[in-house]
């Protein structure tokens, strides 16, 4: 039977500049946000997630606002976040959102949860980072029972150390039908691919660098705890960064310099050295860049897919002040050209 496998994009809602290289207000570029959500919904992908960010160089922090006016332009794409720091903000409130998105959407609102790769949203919503761990854990395991109980005749009853308990608790507004798909997003640990498995929610691995099939062992564990904890198998997913130009070396021309803008901003936060053409081509080649025409993307996506035994895959196709045009040239390609290459590697096998 062919794998099927849905295919999605996701932004960061990355400051994009404008065609003198000024870079656009935030406003226009959340505005921009909805224009690309609307082409990927006409263009046949199957998701969009939004990320969260506290910081001057992404126009988003509030995902749900976002994903909810792109609700209201689009009728089949899926909407999600890319991801949700839930570690610094609270699980009532998201389980809330993300119930409203799903009301204005008709049932294609999702979560990605997760811990977060930048720290900003700590120190600006009043939290330690020496509670990073504490907070995720504690918080997720609260969701969870969201998840679980808030459809429930009796409600949601909880006890954790760091807020208030709930007691027979009902949360509004309800997921119209009842289930919000919830995904935990992993950046490598270990310990997180099991949380994923004992909370029985699907796995999204962000793979931002080096060869995919790295991740093999950690879709291994997910497998085997599942497996040992006795729950279903759910999806897994993958998110990678990627661009589609009409051929390999125009996609190159156009991506390089902002991608390597972005890498460099946040690799002088980092104490990383500064991006290279030889690091950029070995990402095209052996890594997770999925760069090029659509019959190269297609291929190392289908490829991908096939090694780590995916349910979806999500091309992160923002890059710092990566222009809104070609951003929307490249999600036509990737709707109307990769998605279907990639279908059809799927089904031959």
């Amino acid at each position: 039977m062919a794998q099927h496998l849905e295919l999605g994009l996701d932004t960061f809602g990355d400051v994009t500049a404008d065609s003198e290289g000024r870079a656009l207000p935030h406003a226009q570029v959340i505005r921009n946000l909805v224009e690309e959500a609307v082409l990927a919904d006409e263009a046949g992908v199957d998701f969009i997630g939004v990320g969260e960010h506290h910081r001057d160089d992404f126009a988003v922090s509030a995902p749900e606002v976002v994903l909810a006016g792109m609700a209201t332009r689009t009728s089949r794409i899926r909407l999600g976040s890319a991801v949700t720091v839930l570690s610094s903000d609270d699980p009532i409130r998201v389980y809330q959102r993300f119930s409203t998105v799903d009301a204005l959407s008709n049932g294609r609102a999702e979560v990605i949860l997760g811990r977060g790769s930048f720290t900003e949203s700590f120190p600006l919503f009043g939290f330690d980072l020496k509670d990073y761990e504490a907070l995720f854990s504690e918080k997720l395991d609260l969701f969870a029972a969201l998840l679980r109980d808030n459809a429930t005749k009796d409600g949601v009853s909880w006890r954790g150390s760091l807020r208030p308990p709930l007691d027979h608790q009902h949360v509004f507004p309800p997921v119209e039908s009842g289930t919000l798909k919830t995904w935990i997003g992993v950046g490598g640990s270990p310990e997180s691919v099991v949380r994923a498995a004992r909370y029985g929610l699907p796995l999204m691995l962000a793979i931002i660098g080096g060869n995919p099939g790295r991740f093999a062992p950690y879709v291994d564990l997910y497998h085997k705890a599942i497996d040992q904890l006795g729950g279903t198998v759910q999806p897994i997913g993958v998110h990678s960064h990627g661009y589609v130009a009409e051929s390999d070396e125009a996609a190159r021309e156009e991506f390089y310099d902002d991608y390597k803008r972005m890498h460099d901003r946040i690799g002088a936060e980092r104490g990383w050295p500064p991006y290279g053409r030889e690091a950029f081509e070995r990402e095209i080649s052996h890594g997770s860049l999925y760069l090029g025409a659509p019959e190269t993307v297609a291929a190392k996506i289908a490829r991908t897919a096939k090694t780590l035994g995916l349910s979806r895959f999500d091309m992160k196709y923002s890059a710092g002040p990566l222009g809104h045009d070609k951003a929307m040239r490249c999600i036509e390609l990737y709707g109307r050209r990769v998605i279907p290459l990639v279908r059809e590697m799927l089904a031959e096998g």
